[in-house]
């Protein structure tokens, strides 16, 4: 399946604003693979899917799960912010096509990131965050850093942004994000 084909796919699933953030996240991807080195074509297709799952009823999750054998952990289950990650690289190689475990594993950690992430897995992360149509605090910060070649800085900024605002709302931190956080930090410090 080609792009053009993934996008009209992705109409399907999607509403009119997750569609139109989803091809800012792929247009954000491209220029990002541009700057770090990365495969164009990888980026483009991982940025457009990434949310192929953010939409589905619960009816089409339970089927997901019991078609492609699932396990979601403690906190994904019952929690679509988290789990449609997951769920989506499954869709991603179902119904787009796409083999590449590259790609996949970008879909499946762009929300909560992971320890030792790929260049391609971060790109994505970053890119959903800082897409031209996102605006919340310190997203100008993150663009800047990550724009200027500060990927790492970025992540972590993220990181720390999102464990805040968790623990803000009184609400559980994934593992995931702590040791994607922790690993990174090693790394630069």
């Amino acid at each position: 399946m080609n792009y053009n084909e993934m996008e009209i796919k992705l109409k399907e699933m999607l509403p009119e604003r997750r569609l139109k953030h989803s091809l800012n996240v792929s247009k954000c991807a491209v220029k990002l693979s541009e700057i770090y080195n990365c495969d164009k074509e990888k980026a483009k297709i991982a940025g457009l899917v990434h949310d192929c799952a953010k939409y589905f009823n619960d009816e089409q999750i339970e089927d997901c799960i019991k078609k492609f054998n699932i396990e979601l952990d403690s906190l994904e289950e019952n929690n679509l912010a988290l789990s449609h990650s997951v769920i989506g690289s499954y869709v991603a190689k179902e119904v787009f096509e796409i083999e590449d475990e590259e790609i996949l594993n970008a879909v499946k950690y762009h929300t909560t990131g992971r320890e030792n992430m790929t260049l391609l897995e971060k790109i994505i992360y970053m890119a959903d965050l800082i897409e031209e149509g996102r605006y919340f605090p310190k997203v100008e910060e993150l663009r800047e850093l990550t724009y200027s070649g500060k990927l790492e800085e970025a992540l972590i900024l993220s990181f720390n942004n999102t464990i805040k605002f968790v623990i803000d709302n009184n609400q559980l931190i994934h593992p995931r994000t702590v040791k994607a956080r922790n690993y990174i930090l090693s790394k630069i410090l």
